[in-house]
């Protein structure tokens, strides 16, 4: 089994790629929950779903989120009422939204709408969030020193703001989603997907039992940096990182990822840097990491996984 740690989209591209190598029954997603939100009394889970349309290959490709041939009929008719459209929910994307809050009211937690919406989407791999329980990236605002939700910072305002510190409201009284901790334990390998490591990663981490979980399994983790050549490819991973005080490289991503993944898997174009990255505490491994086709994600995969057996402490025994 492979155990993989996702964000948004440079995640859900890994495990598109991930699953035409490797049968999709082996890879159970732990997905990150910090970025829901409720609006228009509607629980929205982007990372999910975004992780969830990009398996099914429905996917809008020019954003790597939502859906492809989207329709926007309710939104305009919320813009004629003055209505918050900020956010956009297109009208397919909508309905999985009214069922995440129909199931919700219920009383299903998420884990069990997780599974039932990836069941309808008919993915073959196992779709787990990192904790049944409400975890919010909180954002708080360098010039202003107001805090706002992650959605308010990254969407609303576009990430053009500076931030002076990122906290995951709810974390310590949560507890990992079932399943997580068992499949973190009985993996082969485990893998830190490019996903943006205050945010994405930072709100799984911060689940308790989950980052001693991992760490417990470092020999067997390879993370792949989100960082290439000193900057994100899509997102501000890059800016939060110089803002809360860590270098925007693949050698600042193996001071914070060096507890919890023996191997960082660096772009060719970092390759100058693979000395710098051991002495931050990890094995670099360099390889081509840009996901610009199914066929790249592919072969990121098949590195990713051809490196973890090599060094696994049981290869070769």
């Amino acid at each position: 089994m492979i155990c993989v740690l996702a964000g948004g989209v440079g995640a859900a591209r890994f495990l598109a790629g991930l699953q035409l190598v490797v049968d999709p029954a082996e890879i159970v997603a732990i997905v990150n929950v910090g970025d829901d939100f409720d609006l228009h009394g509607l629980a929205i889970s982007p990372d999910l779903d975004t992780v969830t349309y990009t398996l099914a290959g429905a996917v809008n490709p020019d954003t790597g989120w939502g859906l492809v041939g989207e329709t926007w009929s309710a939104m305009q008719a919320l813009e004629r009422y003055g209505g918050a459209t900020w956010f956009r929910l297109g009208d397919q994307d909508l309905a999985t939204h009214l069922y995440r809050t129909q199931r919700r009211n219920d009383g299903a937690p998420l884990s069990v709408v997780t599974a039932e919406i990836a069941a309808a989407w008919r993915l073959g791999l196992r779709l787990v969030p990192v904790t049944d329980d409400p975890v919010r990236t909180m954002v708080t605002l360098a010039e202003s020193g107001d805090e706002i939700t992650f959605q308010e910072y990254f969407v609303h305002r576009q990430h053009s703001v500076a931030v002076s510190a990122v906290r995951f409201e709810g974390a310590e009284r949560s507890r990992p989603a079932p399943g997580v901790i068992d499949a973190i334990a009985d993996a082969e390998i485990v893998v830190v997907a490019p996903s943006n490591p205050i945010v994405s990663i930072g709100p799984v981490l911060a689940v308790p039992g989950v980052r001693a979980a991992i760490e417990s399994r470092r020999e067997d983790c390879v993370a792949v940096s989100p960082i290439v050549g000193g900057a994100a490819l899509k997102g501000p991973a890059d800016r939060m990182l110089r803002e809360l005080g860590h270098e925007a490289s693949v050698e600042g991503v193996a001071r914070l990822y060096r507890s919890l993944a023996r191997t960082l898997l660096v772009d060719e174009v970092d390759a100058a840097s693979a000395e710098a990255v051991r002495a931050a505490g990890m094995e670099p491994l360099v390889a081509p990491s840009i996901m610009s086709s199914p066929e790249r994600a592919a072969a990121l995969a098949r590195t990713v996984l051809a490196s973890a057996r090599r060094t696994s402490p049981g290869a070769g025994s």
